[in-house]
This record gives C-alpha cells, structure tokens and sequence, in this order.
C-alpha cells in the first residue's frame, strides 16, 4: 500500500520558512517524479514544484520560483518543500504527491498518489 505522510505545516508571519516532509512507503521514487500541490481557501489546486527522481531536476511554478527549494533523499524516500519569504498568499493545504511531472511544465496529469495534507498558514 502506498502512503505518503506530510508534516512540517504550520503557521508562520509573513517572511518567514517552513520545511515540509513527505516520508513515502510502498513504493520507490525511483520510478516516479514526486512533489507538491497545495490548494488556498476558495482557489483552484496548484501544482507548486516536483523533482525527477532519475536525475534531480526540478519544475517550480511561478508563484514560487526563487522562495521554494524542492529537494529528496531517496534512500529515505522522503522529499522535501523548503518555503523561505514566505507571503500570506501562500497560505494553503500542501499536499505531497506522485505521479508524471515535466519539469518544464509541470504536472502532467493528476497525481497516481497523494498526501493528507499538511497546512500551512502565513500571516499578514
């Protein structure tokens, strides 16, 4: 059975960090890209960053591009979201996934898994 666990939410003020963790069992990454999606109260789920499991490339939307760092450890199997500059509009459920990424693109597709989510709230 595959799980993915988050945890690392919390609330924090406005430009602070946070690091999410995304510890996986019942499968390896290496056959998968994995990563992060979050969705904001009201707002449509966004793809927030992946990495390739093969050769560490990274995708990053551009809401976050140069304040998040995505990074894994395979022997683990755990990957990482570090969110520094954090900004109220990041406020949301994070949620860890698997599946197909482009890491010029983005998500391809709907994850194959997912996360319960972790929340994360910034203040003002």
């Amino acid at each position: 059975e595959v799980q993915l666990v988050e945890s690392g939410g919390g609330l924090v003020q406005a430009g602070g960090s946070l690091r999410l963790s995304c510890a996986a069992s019942g499968f390896t990454f290496d056959d998968y890209a994995t990563g992060w999606f979050r969705r904001a109260p009201g707002k449509e789920r966004e793809g927030v960053s992946c990495i390739s499991s093969s050769d560490g490339s990274t995708y990053y939307a551009g809401s976050v591009k140069g304040r998040f760092s995505i990074s894994s450890d395979n022997a683990k199997n755990t990957v990482y979201l570090q969110m520094n500059d954090l900004k109220p509009e990041d406020t949301a459920d994070y949620y860890c996934a698997v599946g197909r990424c482009d890491m010029t693109t983005g998500w391809v597709s709907p994850p194959d898994y997912w996360g319960q989510g972790t929340q994360v709230t910034v203040s003002s």
